[in-house]
């Protein structure tokens, strides 16, 4: 490991991140809640969604923008259809909630969609996909998020970077986790944070559309849209499914968790479909194996080793840092540490390097 990096195990990390959680006032089963899906997420490879998310969360509570005592409430449902409202709460506890009702309307009626407003951050949108493939569903999961993306032609911000998410039941053969942007804002904000002084052509534009490289330049300018055109139209598909359909904020009323004169009020889907309800589970595994397996035959590109599906990279991630730690670069842990001194929380013992 780089000397850059400090390296800790899943269990020492999830303690900490629950320690400066209830620090900064997060009732015990909610923080335990979030920490968990923060080191999930370091677990999978996918950092930018990780335990660097507290700095933003306990600036965000201390704004006062997140109610840490607020789970949200039914305000409406339909057969298998539900409105929550989030009245602000913790994002994860909302989404929690939020899935337990899909589940629930899904075993009813075959399909469950619980559709959120005034929610806040919720973390790696897989979480909330595999929680209703562990229980036999089909999972997908939407949210809207602060518009920092320009439309495709456009320079003016108007998009959120609106992941889209699908988990399957049965062994791990498909989880699809992408934001509507090349990659998600996160990943900047995580290459400025590790002090890294370039990121892939691609990512990002200035603040003119330029493309750039430089990591400050592109947290001052615009994510790339995901395929041009295609991103942008992706995009405004959640924004329907998560924020026109909740009556929630839309687009530029959208707050975020680096946003602290209005509240985040992001929008989220959640749909669980009974894959029982065409065929037995054991079939629809088989034949989920069967698409795996024949994608992966395919003969590698030029360069490549191997075909990738996706959950492969994360998957794998995940058996590799069980076994020898999470990395976490020093910059990063230098503001995590920082913030445990200000609430008076222990720091883990590390291995440098």
């Amino acid at each position: 490991m780089s000397p850059e990096f400090i390296t800790i195990q899943a269990p020492a990390l999830t303690r900490f991140a629950d320690s400066i959680l209830r620090g900064a006032g997060v009732p015990a089963r909610t923080a335990r809640l979030v920490a968990d899906t923060l080191v999930a997420a370091n677990l999978r490879g996918v950092d930018s969604h990780g335990v660097q998310l507290l700095i933003w969360y306990c600036e965000q509570i201390a704004a006062r923008n997140v109610d840490v005592l607020r789970a949200g409430h039914i305000a409406s449902e339909n057969g298998a259809c539900m409105l929550y409202d989030g009245d602000n709460g913790i994002g994860q506890l909302i989404s929690d909630t939020c899935c337990d009702h899909a589940i629930r309307l899904a075993k009813d009626h075959g399909i469950g969609m619980v559709v959120a407003r005034n929610s806040t951050h919720f973390g790696a949108a897989a979480w909330w996909a595999q929680k209703l493939a562990r229980e036999g569903f089909i999972g997908m999961v939407m949210c809207n998020a602060t518009a920092l993306v320009a439309p495709w032609q456009g320079r003016d911000k108007m998009l959120g970077t609106n992941p889209i998410c699908m988990a399957v039941p049965g062994p791990r053969t498909f989880l699809l986790d992408m934001a509507t942007t090349t990659v998600a804002l996160n990943r900047v904000f995580k290459a400025v944070l590790s002090g890294e002084k370039s990121i892939p052509a691609g990512w990002a534009m200035d603040a003119e559309g330029n493309p750039t490289t430089d990591p400050q330049t592109a947290l001052a300018g615009l994510p790339m849209p995901l395929g041009g055109y295609k991103g942008s139209g992706l995009a405004v598909m959640v924004e329907i499914l998560c924020a026109v359909l909740s009556g929630g904020a839309m687009l530029t009323n959208v707050g975020g968790i680096r946003v602290k004169d209005i509240p985040m009020s992001a929008s989220q889907m959640f749909l669980a479909i009974d894959a029982a309800r065409f065929m037995p589970l054991d079939e629809f595994s088989r034949r989920m194996q069967f698409v795996r397996e024949t994608v992966k035959s395919s003969r590698p590109a030029s360069g490549y080793d191997e075909v990738l599906i996706a959950g492969d990279p994360e998957w794998r991630s995940e058996e590799a840092r069980l076994r020898d730690g999470i990395p976490v670069s020093q910059g990063i842990w230098k503001e995590l540490t920082a913030l445990a001194g200000r609430l008076k929380v222990a720091v883990p013992v590390v291995a440098n390097g």
